[in-house]
């Protein structure tokens, strides 16, 4: 599945990062801790969050995440889409909670057969 297949099947919006659409992903992981993240999500992932700060940019570069989507309808800041842009790693949203998105994630996933 690519990033760009979530984005429709899931009805998300792309904030920024738009040249990573084509992405693969592996698998998915949700939490609001950063240093959670940095130390337990893998390669490939999509990342759930309500974070919208730099560091989120950051992280998901750094972690060589396929995207992350922010929930509750929050928008990244500035920084943050600038970030997302210049490293091609996708910053979607979803006006759903985490529960409800990840969720549905979790489906399409198992569907795919991906997990």
């Amino acid at each position: 599945m690519k990033v760009s297949d979530l984005v429709n099947n899931l009805g998300l919006v792309v904030y920024s990062g738009k040249k990573g659409l084509e992405r693969s992903i592996k698998g998915g992981y949700a939490s609001d801790l950063l240093s959670d993240v940095m130390g337990n999500a893998k390669e490939g992932q999509v990342w759930v969050t309500l974070q919208t700060h730099k560091n989120v940019a950051a992280i998901a570069s750094l972690k060589d995440l396929a995207a992350v989507i922010l929930v509750k309808g929050n928008r990244p800041d500035e920084d943050t889409a600038q970030h997302s842009d210049e490293e091609g790693v996708p910053v979607l949203g979803t006006d759903q909670n985490a529960f409800e998105i990840t969720g549905q994630f979790y489906e399409k996933l198992k569907a795919d057969g991906i997990i």
